[in-house]
């Protein structure tokens, strides 16, 4: 057989448990069939909790820390991204494309950068401009994809703000991406979003890559990676998507209040320090970064939304699929369907990401078909999406451009015997974001979770089999010192390559 093609399809900031076959009452059939024509890993967990570390980590296969994009607003330097596993798999004779939202760089920055994703340099690629970029022969992007921040007028943005504005009706499109159809009670930054669907950058997104799939390609295997910029926040899903899961009906967390007592200190205090920097920067992280304690009624709206922009994602899939299908493509390709982060979503009194790293926040879907591998198989090993790069370099016959943290799923697909003892994640949070600095680092076994702060010594401590819900922080307790100790242990093993503290060049 010919060297399979590689299809990895992502969303953003979208839970490991929020699809059908989990339990969960949305409406995600595609993906639920992905599931059970693959292989699923019920414990897989992002290598870092906010969007720019954590794709920079998913296309280099390495920590923050070594990378260097340990925060937001750092920029992946192109001399290590051109090295990830794009540029790898193009080394073996793989033809790379990208299709949606990057954010390898950063977008709102205080002085141009020159990047195609800087909205203040973006000017200054032509309409022509397809790439190449960190790797990928092919792109096509949009520009932050989060409608809190409207596509940008050309000539700024790139390729879906040029073909959002081309008939002329850009702003009449962005007033209705804004306008609430209907009443949300007053949920944070939710609403019935009037834009037509055709306009969706979801829709658009998975457009593109049908497109390329079918009639913009060459002859050789491709490894492409198609990224939603949904179901991020705001929540806005638009008509009907957004009325598809009624709000009286979709599942509460079991554990919703907010409280302190007995978490490490960084828990109350990244919700209420005065962020850093200019005063513009700061009030954008209080009012986009941070959601206030919301009402069951208005954590219903929050939650039906954010299952209404999952199900455009999932129908998509289904048309990205379909295309395969069609292009007489899909015998031979993985297809990979992962998040770069999850969100609390309601967990303890939580919405969106920051440093807390229950699990609707740090585990991510993972979810693999193709050739070679078990169908209705579950893997509960830990493993990471630092293990991509690896896993596509195995079934593709590449080698890695640079050091790889992960290690590939092969063994795990292939074989019940194959084990993982844990995954690791790590952040050095700048106080720009939330008026803290702190050096976190966290691993995931199979039982347990610990995070500790390097910085402070203070951490938790989770049970993940007699306490799933993270109620009770056991760090330091007594009955639980060999567990503690041997976490730990895995803390001290990272490898010893990682890099300076960075500054930042812009907000996100």
């Amino acid at each position: 057989m010919s060297k399979p093609n590689i299809l990895l399809i992502s969303g953003d900031q979208h839970r490991a448990d929020c699809f059908g076959f989990e339990g969960r009452k949305i409406k995600t059939p595609h993906l639920d069939q992905l599931a059970a024509d693959g292989t699923h890993f019920s414990n897989c967990i992002t290598p870092t909790v906010v969007c720019q570390p954590a794709r920079a980590s998913i296309l280099t296969g390495q920590l923050c820390r070594t990378h260097g994009v340990h925060d937001n607003g750092i920029d992946l330097d192109p001399a290590i991204g051109e090295k990830g596993f794009a540029g790898a798999m193009a080394t073996a004779g793989y033809e790379t494309s990208f299709f949606g939202k990057a954010h390898f760089s950063t977008y709102h920055t205080f002085e141009p950068t020159g990047t195609p994703e800087c909205l203040k340099s973006s000017a200054s690629y032509p309409d022509t401009w397809f790439g190449p970029y960190m790797g990928f022969d092919h792109v096509e992007m949009m520009l932050v994809g989060h409608n809190w921040f409207l596509p940008e007028k050309p000539p700024h943005g790139q390729h879906y703000e040029r073909w959002f504005y081309a008939d002329g009706r850009g702003d009449e499109k962005n007033a209705l991406y804004r306008e609430n159809a209907g009443d949300t009670k007053e949920a944070a930054q939710t609403w019935h979003s009037k834009l037509p669907v055709a306009w969706h950058n979801s829709t658009w997104t998975a457009d593109r890559a049908i497109e390329w799939l079918k009639y913009g390609r060459g002859e050789e295997p491709f490894c492409t990676w198609v990224s939603f910029p949904d179901p991020h926040h705001p929540f806005d899903a638009p008509e009907p998507w957004s009325r598809l899961h009624d709000p009286a009906e979709v599942d509460l967390p079991k554990n919703r209040e907010r409280t302190f007592n007995g978490r490490p200190w960084w828990h109350e205090a990244v919700l209420t320090a005065e962020p850093a920097g200019d005063k513009k920067g700061a009030e954008i992280r209080k009012s986009y970064s941070r959601i206030a304690e919301q009402s069951d009624d208005q954590l219903r709206e929050i939650i039906a939304n954010t299952y209404g922009q999952i199900a455009l994602i999932d129908h998509n899939v289904g048309r990205i699929l379909i295309a395969l299908e069609e292009a007489g493509l899909s015998d031979n390709t993985i297809v990979i369907y992962i998040s770069d982060h999850g969100d609390w979503l309601g967990d303890h009194g939580l919405i969106l990401k920051g440093p807390m790293h229950y699990d609707g926040l740090l585990r991510v879907p993972m979810i693999a078909r193709g050739p070679g591998i078990p169908k209705g198989k579950r893997v509960n090993e830990p493993v990471s999406t630092l293990d991509l790069g690896p896993t596509f370099f195995d079934y593709g016959g590449a080698k890695a451009l640079q050091t790889q943290h992960g290690a590939s799923l092969r063994p795990l697909i292939e074989s019940n015997d194959a084990k993982r003892e844990y995954a690791f994640n790590e952040w050095e949070l700048l106080p720009t974001r939330a008026g803290v600095g702190l050096s976190l680092r966290t691993v995931r076994t199979k039982t347990h979770k610990l995070t500790v702060d390097m910085q402070s010594g203070a951490g938790e401590l989770y049970d993940m089999i007699a306490d799933p819900h993270e109620t009770t922080n056991l760090f330091d307790a007594p009955r639980y010192e060999e567990v503690q100790t041997k976490l730990l242990n895995y803390v001290q093993q990272r490898p010893d390559d990682a890099g300076p503290v960075r500054k930042q060049v812009g907000m996100a």
